[in-house]
């Protein structure tokens, strides 16, 4: 009955964790060494937090959407 329209579920999830992991690491790098150069505008905080936030967050919905919820609803 179901459908998959062409969709590869596996690399979406995959892709999409690596793609999370890689806004994390890109957030918490840049954090340590802009504190190590010092005092740093108040956008580029917010810019790296907010990457750390949205490559935790990506990762994990790519893999519990993309790699256990579509699968299941097909």
């Amino acid at each position: 009955m179901g459908h998959n329209m062409g969709l590869d579920y596996a690399t979406y999830a995959k892709r999409g964790f690596l793609l999370g992991l890689a806004l994390f690491l890109f957030g918490a790098l840049g954090a340590m060494v802009a504190s190590r150069m010092g005092p740093f505008p108040g956008w580029e905080r917010t810019l790296l937090s907010d990457s750390m936030i949205l490559g935790f967050s990506l990762g994990f919905i790519s893999v519990f959407g993309f790699g256990i919820v579509l699968p299941l609803t097909e």
